[in-house]
């Protein structure tokens, strides 16, 4: 297989990934070609390899900046905005980790915290208290594993990873 189409597979593949990640299939092809790009690419680049309109390739770009897994990257005597992909993949991995962890484990803690006021003596409340009780109890201890995993450094983790891949 030559390098071209090693690279047009990947980007295909980490597109449809990100689907099953519940993030838009534009969105990790993007990202896919940012990743495996030999230099900085700008909006216009990707526009015209992915085949997209100027507003989503933007759009696009902006939402990974906000993920925190692609920059900006200035060429000299160049106005234009180039970007590139962390290619750290524990950055990477840390990155989305607490993104998604910020945008539904938080708010669901949350959400918890307020339905766990409930009042009322009888066996639905009861029921009720329980089951938000169970979920309160997981989701603060999944919170604090991911607190755990974000604050480690990445080496010790992945290496733990690795030895369970064997």
């Amino acid at each position: 297989m030559q390098l071209d189409e090693g690279k047009e597979k990947f980007i295909l593949a980490w597109g449809k990934l990100a689907l099953e990640w519940g993030v838009n299939k534009t969105m990790g092809q993007v990202h896919g070609l940012l990743l495996v790009a030999h230099s900085p690419l700008s909006c216009d680049d990707v526009m015209e390899h992915l085949k997209i309109s100027r507003g989503n390739a933007n759009t696009t770009i902006r939402s990974l900046l906000d993920w925190g897994i692609v920059y900006k990257h200035n060429v000299v005597g160049d106005r234009k905005d180039y970007f590139i992909a962390e290619k750290d993949v524990w950055q990477v991995f840390t990155h989305i980790l607490l993104k998604r962890k910020q945008k539904e484990l938080d708010p669901m803690i949350k959400m918890l915290e307020n339905v766990s006021t409930v009042e009322g003596k009888c066996e639905a409340s009861d029921e009720f208290c329980k089951m938000i009780k169970d979920l309160k109890h997981f989701s603060t201890r999944a919170d604090s594993m991911l607190e755990t995993i974000l604050k480690s450094k990445g080496n010790m983790l992945l290496g733990g990873f690795m030895k369970l891949g064997k």
